[in-house]
């Protein structure tokens, strides 16, 4: 039976009776994890098994947030410090086959980490195209400037991720990168008009959309729909991802949530599905918030349910990778380039 489009958060490092009582209920299609969930690496594994276990599904997906930089919920002294994807766009400018190796290594390195406690999607890469006064969200969380860097850069990782047996999820779609607000808090406005957005913002998305899932922004682009954010616009979802950009993976919405989005979380859960995400994310792990979106998710089906196997048929056994060897050598690169 399928399980229903939603992927739910976690309060801690173990679940509670009551969270394993409302996961088997609530079936989600799938778990996130957080810095708060994360203590060491047989703590992990154990939760990792404790989620799957209470939807009975041992190959459920559990997602994390491991770009490297700043947001990386694995941290030392148990797992290695990433740099931030924009070391390696600014690589590129100056020798492209180095940074392309660079960061295909990189990439294989997260995912091996991430393999290792099985941990198999991972919300990279960032193709978000950061424009000139725009908020600090995205910064060297991005690869460049030039969204064909970005493009080229990111093909290179979503490939290291897939070799490494974890899905990649492209963010933020159809591109968060000219947003003045953080979207964790207030709802960004963006008046570019659609031709610039299709030459800038929309283009790295638009070069990888064979990507297995992505996750939308909540961000409003006032040329296509200036009243709803695109996470619950089903014409930025029709028009853009769907049509011009192509995209015909699993899309899900980024974290309910977040300040951007208004209504009660009900009413978020049910416009992003309406609008056309096949699955929604809720992020904090608050029980009372989690029974409150509950209601409004069904199994998954149809196109849906159809992406979402596509996409989970994609993890395949790791390519043979010598760990120490690759970061040494990313270490190296990255050194005689600075």
């Amino acid at each position: 039976m399928p399980r229903n489009c939603v992927i739910y958060g976690c309060a801690g490092t173990e679940l509670s009776e009551s969270e394993r009582a409302f996961f088997r209920e609530a079936r989600p299609w799938g778990f996130i994890l957080f810095a708060r969930n994360i203590s060491d690496p047989d703590q992990v594994r154990a939760l990792v098994s404790s989620l799957r276990g209470a939807v009975d599904d041992e190959r459920a997906p559990v997602l994390i947030d491991q770009e490297g930089g700043r947001v990386a919920r694995l941290r030392p002294p148990h797992w290695k410090a990433h740099p931030p994807m924009q070391h390696f766009g600014e690589l590129y400018r100056s020798d492209p086959d180095v940074a392309r190796e660079a960061a295909y290594l990189n990439g294989r390195s997260i995912a091996q980490e991430l393999f290792a406690l099985g941990i198999d999607v991972d919300c990279v890469p960032v193709l978000d195209v950061p424009a000139e006064g725009a908020d600090a969200v995205i910064g060297d969380r991005a690869f460049a400037s030039d969204p064909d860097i970005a493009a080229t850069l990111g093909r290179v990782v979503i490939e290291a991720m897939l070799d490494g047996s974890v899905l990649p999820v492209m963010k933020h779609i159809p591109g968060h990168g000219r947003a003045t607000a953080d979207s964790h808090h207030a709802l960004p406005r963006v008046a570019a008009g659609r031709e610039a957005l299709q030459r800038t913002d929309f283009a790295p998305f638009r070069a990888l959309n064979v990507c297995p899932l992505a996750m939308t922004a909540h961000v409003v682009y006032e040329a296509i729909d200036p009243d709803q954010p695109a996470t619950t616009s089903a014409t930025v979802i029709r028009e853009i991802v769907r049509g011009e950009i192509g995209f015909d993976g699993l899309l899900m919405s980024d974290d309910l949530s977040m300040n951007a989005l208004s209504g009660s979380l009900g009413e978020r859960a049910r416009a992003a599905l309406v609008a056309g995400c096949d699955i929604i994310l809720h992020c904090n792990g608050r029980m009372e918030e989690m029974q409150r979106v509950a209601p409004e998710v069904k199994p998954l089906q149809g196109q849906s349910l159809s992406r979402a196997e596509k996409a989970l048929a994609q993890r395949q056994a790791p390519k043979p990778f010598d760990l120490a060897e690759a970061e040494a050598r990313v270490a190296h690169l990255l050194k005689v380039a600075a």
